[in-house]
């Protein structure tokens, strides 16, 4: 039985990984292919909830267990709640959905855990025994699929603080700026180490205010040749 592609629309804070990924989602099934999304955590979901409030406090869920905030908890303590959420939701719908269609689309995954987990990291060696545990637990544990590609939107922490100017915060990692940056920083680490195809999300090396970042469309289009690329 054939198996629909994966592809994975990853980013740092504020890089727009869910509008791409449903603009993406619209134009394959614009051009007849057979094509679902999903969003991590999934948190309409038992396990994307637990995600949700106890460990992250959305608001709208409850505040979080964590005295110290999600941003301090141990990397790998913190891996595992977002690791049970896909496998509970891959056992219960997509893999289901990945029989049935040409191309899983999918905001954030494995690799999210691997950015903001990482960016924990105190030294080189805790960088990699995050990442190897990750891969082991998620990929090799809890049998979930190796994407097929994983593109990187690359939005500067800068960039990413002045674009929610005036938005609350709404959980324990977005309002931690040491988090969102030392995420960026694990992120752009990875992008090379894993080969993700790379998208700058800036229309210059340097960002010096929210006029230098990319449009929505012209960001879309840049994903748009890499997928048909391949």
């Amino acid at each position: 039985m054939n198996k629909g592609k994966i592809i994975v629309i990853e980013g740092t804070d504020g890089s727009g990984k869910e509008t791409q990924s449903k603009k993406l989602y619209e134009y394959f099934k614009s051009i007849g292919k057979k094509v679902a999304y999903f969003s991590f955590p999934m948190y309409e979901t038992a396990t994307g909830k637990i995600v949700g409030g106890p460990y992250l406090g959305k608001g709208e869920i409850c505040e979080s267990y964590f005295l110290e905030g999600s941003s301090k908890v141990d990397p790998l303590v913190s891996s595992l709640y977002y690791a049970a959420d896909r496998r509970y939701n891959f056992l219960n719908t997509i893999n289901d959905e990945i029989k049935k269609n040409d191309i899983i689309i999918l905001d954030r995954y494995t690799t999210s855990n691997m950015g903001h987990q990482a960016g924990k990291a105190k030294d080189e060696e805790e960088f990699f025994k995050i990442i190897n545990f990750i891969e082991t637990v998620e990929y090799d544990l809890c049998e979930l699929p190796i994407p097929d590609e994983v593109i990187f939107l690359h939005m500067p922490s800068r960039a990413s603080v002045d674009l929610r100017k005036g938005r609350k915060f709404t959980d324990g990692n977005e309002s931690d700026f040491n988090h969102i940056l030392k995420a960026e920083e694990a992120y752009v680490k990875l992008a090379k180490l894993k080969n993700w195809e790379y998208i700058n999300c800036l229309k210059n090396s340097i960002y010096n205010d929210v006029n230098d970042i990319k449009s929505i469309d012209e960001i879309h289009e840049e994903i748009k040749k890499l997928v048909l690329k391949k």
